[in-house]
């Protein structure tokens, strides 16, 4: 549903996004830092090796449920019957020595089985009475034993390398006895905002200045992606004060600034680039966002140039920082899930670009995904990506949609959001 019938938001010098992204990646190598860190320290961070098991998990047969060891030979022919208590086999203390012949060991869940036990009963369909063991349901030969070795095999692969240390994960090395772990070292990320119109957070904003809001929001999605950030501050609109901060920041792997790569007459970044290093590529056909600058210095930093309009800063760290900063960990860059949903607003657009418009998706009353809209899209409205939980992707050809239009939508929790 378009603003115009005959506009149409197209720039023939702008990249495809899935090109702008390929030519990025293409300028982006592992680094091959690492450090080693006890294994809780190392939440979160991504494995520069393989982890291998030395043992099996669990190490001995275990009994999955609380009930009774015996050994299915013994049993009669049918329930109800009873057996002579021999003991108990508890976790972390198990039963001394073989189950006796024709009787039942106490067990508890996670306890070692008895040798020469080999079913559990459940304890549910029993009773005790003076030492001996009541069973009222006949069970299954071998049920609720698990097998050593049944969740980790001795010998085997735990983790390849290179893969993000998720609670799961670090769960899976403690059962292994790891009690630390090599990780891949943090990227070191340079962030600085530019324009002569910013002033830090704290200070008193004059006429024509605002608050920037830019650093703080990378900050925090730079911490979400394992990276050690050195803010740069503020950085006027300056040739100079624009190669200082070049040089300053040379030694990190990753450059971000934000504003200053539009077609304004101070907007200096993509010169300062161009002396500093090599610029990659400019304009993309993404909206918001569409002046992104990428790039690689002399000194083999990578350089991100965001637009200066807080959600555009935001869309484009997200489809093209982040898979880098992913690249750079050995990870693979991670394509975000997208996902159908009715579309309860009225979206408006016009071809030309691939738009991400914030949204919030929700499930709908017959429990299938329903999106609505934030409301004003302008890429200067950063209180409404607070209120969002989504984007809804409108494609190059999109003219917008309606209410009952089926739109694709990508949730926030995918792109790190």
């Amino acid at each position: 549903m378009s603003q115009s019938a005959s506009f149409c938001d197209k720039d023939p010098e702008s990249l495809p996004l899935e090109e702008a992204l390929r030519r990025i990646l293409s300028q982006v190598q592992p680094s091959g830092g690492r450090e080693t860190l006890p294994l809780k320290a190392a939440a979160g961070r991504v494995l520069a090796d393989a982890l291998h098991s030395a043992l099996d998990v669990p190490p001995e047969r275990v009994s999955a449920m609380d009930g009774y060891a015996v050994r299915f030979a013994d049993l009669p022919a049918t329930a109800p019957f009873r057996l002579p208590l021999a003991g108990k086999s508890l976790a972390g203390h198990p039963f001394a020595g073989a189950l006796p012949e024709a009787q039942a060991v106490r067990i508890t869940t996670g306890a070692v089985v008895p040798e020469g036990a080999d079913t559990i009963i459940i304890q549910e369909v029993t009773e005790q009475q003076g030492g001996h063991l009541h069973v009222h349901e006949f069970p299954r030969a071998g049920q609720y034993v698990r097998a050593a070795g049944s969740d980790i095999q001795a010998g085997s692969t735990l983790l390849p390398a290179h893969t993000a240390l998720s609670p799961a994960a670090l769960g899976l090395a403690a059962a292994a006895g790891y009690a630390e772990l090599s990780v891949v070292a943090k990227p070191r990320v340079a962030v600085f905002s530019t324009g002569d119109e910013l002033v830090a957070p704290g200070h008193t904003a004059a006429l024509g200045q605002i608050y920037d809001s830019n650093s703080s929001t990378l900050y925090g999605l730079l911490m979400r992606n394992g990276c050690d950030v050195d803010d740069l501050g503020i950085v006027r609109d300056t040739p100079e004060a624009l190669d200082a901060a070049f040089v300053r920041a040379a030694s990190a792997d990753v450059i971000i600034s934000t504003g200053g790569v539009s077609v304004g007459e101070a907007d200096f970044v993509k010169d300062t680039l161009a002396r500093h290093g090599r610029m990659q590529l400019w304009k993309i056909a993404v909206k918001p966002g569409k002046p992104l600058t990428f790039g690689v210095l002399d000194s083999g930093a990578l350089f991100f140039g965001l637009p200066g309009n807080p959600v555009s800063g935001v869309v484009t760290f997200a489809l093209f920082v982040r898979p880098a900063l992913q690249r750079l960990q050995g990870l693979p860059p991670t394509q975000a899930l997208s996902l159908p949903a009715l579309c309860t607003d009225t979206l408006r657009k016009a071809p030309g670009r691939r738009e991400f418009q914030r949204g919030i998706l929700r499930s709908g009353p017959d429990g299938r995904l329903q999106v609505s809209t934030t409301g004003e899209q302008e890429s200067h409205i950063l209180s409404s990506l607070r209120q969002a939980n989504c984007f809804v992707v409108l494609s190059e050809q999109s003219d917008g949609a309606r209410p009952g239009d089926q739109v694709s939508v990508i949730p926030f929790s995918e792109l790190g959001l």
